[in-house]
């Protein structure tokens, strides 16, 4: 059989690869060093024009069934390295290959596991994790060897996110099960216990990581968020109040929102969350970029809160993100400054003002048992919490003389 590359092949010049010559004595000049985490094939990263592929070796029939898993996964849209092609027809002797697109500026969670790690940024990435597994339960997938060395982590504008490197031992089903679910998360703890202690072992895990504790934190966050992506929630309308309360209770688990849309059904909708983990500052970063806004990183989380929220209400989920936040200022933020007293408004600055009123309007809907509104929430606020504040220029100590 002769030589064939099966799929979207992009590059040309992968033909010319040395396909007759076992992956592990190619010549270096095809190759770029690259971390990889521990795998039962030879994997190399070959660099083409410019872009880096990276190459498995492996039989005929899981090359196939792996690149169309992979497909699957991409065409759901889910965090997972994109496929090539697969090679055949190579050498007597000689397996199969896997060809997928390196993924830029990512490690795997072994390489960044065996360096410093924060506290910060390790809860980060066990959060980046349990979206990952999340994500791809939510779209019937089961990986069956979710570990270290099989998923990257990548730091994107803020943004921490984890990815499926090895789809070799997945099954993609309508529907994933619950005991196909749990039995995953369990793959996953031993998988990732066993790594960490074998890190742990060659003395590359920080003394203050431990191996234990580390991997039953993941399985916990990933329950915690899979209860509560999952949750029953239908509504007959879209809510403010429902929705401010779907992304708190996301906020309070350490997530953040990526994307809210309603999923529409005779009558009724389902309100879908998709979560994320995001780095310090990256709210500030957001707002000031979207709106002119420069505020704190907590007031700044709470204003794109409601950002969000006013673009789930609108129907606005494809329209483009600056155009949104220019609506949302003209249409919500900027009226309800405006609403506020003048001789009242040198109280707190407008952002802080704004997010005291969405505060006090939470509040008041959760007696209410619904949302009681924004306008009513102002009236409320500046009769009984706003006149009672001392100016924040008051408190300011005087300038030296």
């Amino acid at each position: 059989m002769p030589l064939q590359i099966t799929g979207a092949l992009g590059d040309p010049d992968l033909i010319r690869l040395p396909w007759d010559v076992p992956l592990q004595d190619w010549p270096q000049h095809h190759l770029v060093d690259l971390p990889r985490g521990i795998s039962r094939h030879v994997v190399r990263f070959a660099r083409l024009s410019g872009k880096v592929y990276a190459i498995k070796e492996i039989s005929e029939r899981y090359a196939k069934r792996e690149y169309q898993l992979l497909w699957d996964l991409a065409r759901l849209d889910a965090p997972a390295v994109e496929p090539v092609a697969y090679v055949t027809g190579r050498d007597e002797g000689l397996d199969a290959a896997l060809i997928t697109r390196h993924l830029q500026f990512s490690l795997p969670y072994r390489a960044v596991m065996s360096g410093t790690l924060r506290p910060d940024t390790l809860t980060r990435l066990l959060d980046a994790l349990a979206v990952l597994l999340v994500r791809l339960h939510l779209n019937g997938f089961y990986w069956g060897d979710c570990s270290l060395s099989n998923t990257l982590f990548r730091r994107d504008a803020g943004a921490f996110a984890a990815y499926l490197v090895d789809a070799e031992t997945g099954e993609m089903h309508p529907m994933i099960s619950e005991g196909q679910r749990l039995g995953d998360i369990d793959v996953a703890h031993t998988n990732i216990f066993g790594e960490m202690l074998d890190l742990e072992a060659g003395g590359l895990l920080h003394p203050s990581i431990d191996p234990m504790d580390t991997a039953e934190d993941i399985v916990t966050r990933y329950h915690r968020l899979w209860d509560e992506i999952t949750q029953s929630e239908i509504i007959e309308e879209v809510d403010w109040h429902r929705v401010e309360q779907r992304i708190r209770r996301l906020n309070l688990l350490g997530f953040d929102v990526a994307e809210m849309m309603v999923r529409r059904k005779v009558g009724t909708g389902r309100l879908i969350v998709r979560p994320k983990v995001v780095d310090a500052g990256h709210h500030q970063r957001r707002l000031l970029r979207l709106t002119g806004l420069d505020v704190e990183e907590n007031q700044a989380r709470r204003l794109l809160n409601d950002l969000d929220g006013f673009r789930v209400a609108k129907g606005l989920r494809h329209e483009d993100e600056a155009i949104v936040a220019h609506r949302w200022l003209a249409e919500v933020f900027q009226p309800t400054v405006e609403a506020i007293p003048a001789g009242l408004r040198r109280k707190l600055e407008p952002a802080q003002l704004f997010h005291e009123i969405l505060d006090h309007r939470w509040y008041l809907s959760e007696e209410a048992g619904a949302d009681v509104g924004l306008a009513t929430a102002v009236r409320s606020y500046v009769d009984n919490v706003l006149v009672h504040k001392p100016d924040e220029k008051a408190l300011l100590p005087e300038e030296a003389h």
